[in-house]
């Protein structure tokens, strides 16, 4: 029986140790078994943590038995628990979405080497999450986003080369933000640790020090989870990625980001105090409110369907940081909630168009003319996640933008929720091309005939479409946690 004291540590060290072992075997079938039963297992034991978690508890576990802060410790709390449960079930139902697809769209000889790095990428994305060192956080951060280079580049697309080039540029720019601002708090308190970090900024935050630091750590942050205009890197790399790569990442890589961002805003610094004071709530709500429109208009013009939910992620990290920004336990209790929503929507919008490529080719919109009759289940998928992420009431997208707005107008910001209205008008809009094109196009005659993408990857679609409508209709346990972690970190009464 494995003791809870030590699942803090397991969590990650299974997919680190499974994903060495599948670079030695690198045989796919096995390694995607093995790669199965690891992220099954780091997902009980999330589910353990979670349930001492939100019955009062916090986990710390002190590595090498180096006490804190002198040590690393890996520190579970709600704020915690609840991203380790987006990233550990989005991987893991990716994953298991993924046994044909990775298949059929990744060399036979690197499909073995497919399952070691996307286990090493989970790894990593639940190691920043879990983590209560802000160098380790780096260190994680690191593991996730090389990963991440090698899962977009595998694919048999060569411009996803260039894509992912372009990320390790961008993404080494941000992660060199992230350690410079560490670093300057470092010499400010002489402590790498969250929880003493947050002591003892107290009475120092106004130091120009601490001040320089903070810009740094927002600026590294935003730029890798892409926060307009800071979003160059992500087109491409979802549009030309393999489907198994676009999905995780579209699902857990920018949300993990901006699970670093609410930690160190709300949880480490006093966002009332040195975001306010240093302008950074300011800027990070223009620049929110500049990702929802603009993310929103891109994608219009898109033809890439894949291109065009891209540039839709960009306005939904809008939606998150405009929560972020607002400040108050509603909009917070928003960004949070759709940090899990937004992976449940996006992660099955991207994974039914790999089941799309898989079966046509292509998921340009000028393909796409009448395959909802020849694909009825997977367009059927899509017009429900298009209906989620417009916001329709009985799904997770209207339960966001609920306490979002409901958090703009305890601020007295009316005119926000006209622009969370637009932007949902303007989501209809490129959605409403998509489903135009499949259901009210006729078939061209010498157009190829598609046949229903495989039994496993809309059985795992549909589990993910089926959180979009149960949550949605049930909050309590995502807007339910997300308002008890939001709670813990703003210290309000519920």
């Amino acid at each position: 029986m494995i003791e809870l004291t030590h699942m803090p540590a397991l969590v990650v060290v299974a997919p680190l140790m499974a994903a060495a072992l599948c670079a030695l075997i690198r045989h796919s079938r096995l390694c995607w078994w093995l790669a199965t039963l690891t992220l099954t297992f780091s997902c009980v034991c999330i589910v353990v943590m979670g349930r001492a978690v939100f019955d009062g508890n916090v986990l710390s576990y002190a590595m090498g038995s180096w006490a804190p802060p002198i040590g690393i410790e890996y520190r579970v709390d709600a704020l915690a628990a609840f991203m380790l449960g987006v990233v550990g079930f989005m991987a893991l139902i990716v994953h298991l979405y993924g046994y044909r697809s990775v298949r059929a769209e990744i060399p036979q000889p690197l499909q073995g080497w497919y399952h070691a790095i996307y286990l090493l990428c989970t790894a990593g994305l639940l190691g920043m999450v879990i983590t209560g060192d802000t160098f380790n956080a780096f260190v994680f951060m690191e593991i996730a986003s090389l990963s991440a280079y090698t899962l977009i580049a595998m694919g048999k697309d060569r411009r996803a080369l260039t894509a992912a080039f372009q990320y390790l540029i961008l993404g080494t720019i941000g992660a060199t933000f992230y350690v410079i601002g560490v670093g300057f708090l470092y010499l400010q308190t002489g402590t790498l640790n969250m929880t003493d970090l947050d002591t003892r900024l107290d009475g120092i935050m106004d130091h120009p020090g601490v001040l320089t630091g903070l810009g740094f750590l927002i600026a590294g942050l935003a730029l890798k989870s892409a926060l307009f205009p800071l979003h160059l890197w992500l087109p491409n790399a979802y549009a030309w990625a393999p489907s198994v790569s676009s999905a995780l990442l579209a699902a857990t890589a920018t949300k993990v980001t901006l699970y670093l961002l609410i930690r160190f805003a709300y949880d480490i610094f006093d966002f009332d105090i040195a975001l306010a004071q240093a302008n950074w709530s300011f800027v990070l709500f223009v620049l929110s409110l500049a990702a929802i429109t603009a993310g929103s208009l891109l994608a219009i013009a898109q033809d890439n369907v894949k291109r065009m939910l891209a540039y839709s992620s960009v306005a939904q990290i809008g939606y998150i940081t405009f929560g972020i920004a607002v400040a108050n336990l509603n909009s917070l209790t928003g960004a949070l909630v759709h940090l899990a929503n937004h992976a449940l929507m996006k992660g099955a919008l991207f994974m039914l168009l790999g089941g799309v490529m898989l079966r046509l080719g292509s998921v340009h919109l000028s393909h796409l003319a009448g395959i909802g009759r020849q694909m009825p289940w997977t367009m059927a998928g899509f017009v429900l996640a298009g209906a989620s992420l417009l916001g329709v009431p009985g799904t997770v997208g209207f339960v966001s933008k609920w306490y979002l707005a409901v958090g703009a107008l305890d601020a007295g910001h009316w005119s926000l929720v006209i622009v969370l209205m637009a932007s949902s008008l303007i989501a209809l809009a490129y959605m409403g091309r998509v489903i135009e094109m499949v259901y009210l196009r006729e078939r061209p005659a010498d157009a190829p005939t598609v046949t229903e993408a495989p039994p496993i990857m809309l059985a795992a679609t549909w589990l993910v479409l089926a959180a979009c409508i149960y949550f949605g209709l049930d909050t309590d346990l995502t807007a339910g946690l997300a308002r008890a972690a939001a709670d813990s970190i703003m210290d309000q009464p519920q």
